[in-house]
C-alpha cells in the first residue's frame, strides 16, 4: 500500500447500507484501501479472518501517537476524524495503560453485575412499550417511531443511571454523541463545536457526581486509585465517562432496531422464536452477524509493516476495523451468508472486536437487546413497518449502521 493509488475506495462521508460496498470490496480482498475524507489515506479489514487477526496482532495499536500523519502536518488540524484519534480514554490506550482504564470500569460490567441490572432494564422495557403504545395511539395514522420512543431511551436510561447522569441532560447528550461520533458528513466546525460542548457537559456531570457521590460509575471513576496511587486524569475521566455514554447507548440503539427491522422482513424467523424452535439470544448474534449496529470502526495503527491475508499495511496506517463486511463473509459463514437465519451455529461473530480491546460493555447490550425484542413482540405480535425497509432513511455515518427513524404500527 503506498499513500494511495488510484484504485483505493474513497469513503463517502455520508455512509448509507453498507452491504452492497462491503460485498464488492470484499470480492477484490480481505484489506482494502480506501480514502478517508478530508483526502487522508488508511485501509479497511473486510474479511472475517483476517480482522480477527488483525484485532488482536501485537504490533497494532490503538493510541494515535503510532499515526504519524496526525502529528507531522500532514493531516490539517481541523480534520473531522481526529475526534476518534485524540480521544482520551481505554480505546486509544495501549498495554499497561489499556489494562489499568479498563480495569477501573470492567468490574462494572462483569456477568454478576449485568445479571444485577435484569429487573431495572425489565422495568424501564415495560414502562417504554407504554410510552410506545401511547405514541401510537396519539399519531393520527397509528405510527410510532421505535427508535424515537423505545430503542434510544432504553440503553440511554440504563447506561445514564449506572454513570450517575441526571435525566435533564440525557436529550442533549443523545445528540451530541451522535453528532461527535456517528454522523460522519458533519463539517469540521460542527463536529468541534459538539466536541466541546460534550467535554463540557462530561465536566458537569463529573462536579454534579464529586459534590455529591454516589452509587455509580463515575462516583468509582473520581475515587479510583491504581497500584501507584493516582487517580485518573481529567482528560481520562472524561474520555472514558464519553466512551461508557456514547458506546453505552448508540451500538445497542442500532442493535435493537437492525433486530425489529430483520424480524419484521423475515416473519419466518420470527415464527420460529414464537414456536420455540429458536431463542431471542439467537436473534441477538444473527443480527450482530448480519447487520451489525457499527460498519466501520476507527482507528487502529500498525507500528510496524503489518502483513494481513496477504496484504502489507504500512506502519502508521489508520486503519478501520470492518465489523458488517467481516459478519457477512462467505469464508467464514459458508454460501448463506448473506440470509439472515437465527438457526445458524457458526460461532461468535466479532461484532463487539476481539481480544484486549474486545467490548467491555457487550453483556450489558446482549442482556438489554434480548428483553427489549422479547417484551417487545409479546406485547406486539404483530407489530410491523410502517415503510418498506429498503424506503427508511440510513443513518448518515460509515461508522454507525441503522436507520435514522423506525416507523411501526403496534397492531
Amino acid at each position: 500500500m503506498s499513500s494511495h493509488t488510484a484504485d483505493a475506495h474513497v469513503i463517502d462521508p455520508a455512509g448509507g447500507c453498507p452491504h452492497a460496498l462491503n460485498a464488492r470490496l470484499r470480492s477484490q480482498g480481505a484489506v482494502a484501501e480506501v480514502v478517508l475524507p478530508g483526502g487522508v489515506p488508511g485501509a479497511v479489514v473486510l474479511g472475517h479472518d483476517a480482522l480477527k487477526e488483525f484485532l488482536a496482532h501485537p504490533d497494532v495499536a490503538k493510541d494515535a501517537r503510532h499515526f504519524p500523519g496526525l502529528h507531522d502536518g500532514t493531516v490539517p488540524p481541523d480534520w473531522p476524524l481526529r475526534v476518534f484519534a485524540n480521544a482520551q480514554g481505554m480505546h486509544t490506550a495501549d498495554d499497561a495503560d489499556h489494562r489499568r482504564l479498563r480495569s477501573l470500569v470492567g468490574n462494572a460490567f462483569t456477568a454478576r453485575q449485568v445479571a444485577r441490572l435484569r429487573p431495572r432494564v425489565e422495568e424501564l422495557t415495560a414502562g417504554l412499550l407504554d410510552d410506545l403504545d401511547a405514541a401510537a395511539a396519539a399519531s393520527p395514522d397509528g405510527v410510532a417511531d421505535l427508535r424515537a420512543h423505545f430503542a434510544l431511551p432504553l440503553p440511554m436510561s440504563v447506561i445514564c443511571e449506572l454513570l450517575g447522569v441526571d435525566r435533564e441532560h440525557r436529550g442533549r447528550l443523545h445528540h451530541l454523541s451522535n453528532t461527535v461520533i456517528v454522523s460522519t458528513d458533519t463539517t469540521p466546525a460542527e463536529v468541534m463545536a459538539a466536541v466541546r460542548e460534550l467535554v463540557a457537559l462530561m465536566g458537569t456531570i463529573a462536579a454534579a457526581r464529586r459534590a455529591a457521590p454516589g452509587d455509580d460509575l463515575t462516583s468509582a471513576l473520581i475515587a479510583a486509585r491504581d497500584g501507584d496511587g493516582d487517580r485518573l486524569s481529567e482528560a481520562e475521566l472524561i474520555g472514558t465517562m464519553r466512551l461508557m455514554l456514547v458506546a453505552g447507548h448508540e451500538t445497542t440503539l442500532n442493535l435493537i432496531s437492525n433486530a425489529v427491522r430483520a424480524l419484521c422482513t423475515h416473519r419466518d424467523q420470527l415464527a420460529l422464536v414464537r414456536e420455540g424452535k429458536a431463542s431471542w439470544s439467537d436473534v441477538v448474534e444473527e443480527t450482530l452477524r448480519w447487520d451489525g449496529p457499527v460498519s466501520w470502526f476507527p482507528f487502529r495503527y500498525p507500528t510496524r509493516d503489518v502483513s494481513v491475508a496477504g496484504t502489507v499495511i504500512p506502519r502508521g496506517t489508520p486503519v478501520l476495523a470492518g465489523y458488517t463486511a467481516a459478519g457477512r463473509d462467505a469464508s467464514a459463514y459458508g454460501p448463506g451468508a448473506d440470509r439472515f437465519d437465527i438457526t445458524r451455529r457458526n460461532g461468535r461473530n466479532l461484532s463487539f472486536g476481539h481480544g484486549a480491546h474486545y467490548c467491555v460493555g457487550a453483556p450489558l447490550a446482549r442482556l438489554e437487546a434480548g428483553i427489549a425484542l422479547e417484551r417487545l413482540f409479546d406485547r406486539f405480535p404483530d407489530l410491523d413497518l410502517a415503510v418498506p425497509d429498503a424506503e427508511l432513511p440510513y443513518q448518515r455515518s460509515f461508522i454507525g449502521n441503522s436507520v435514522q427513524t423506525l416507523p411501526v404500527r403496534l397492531a
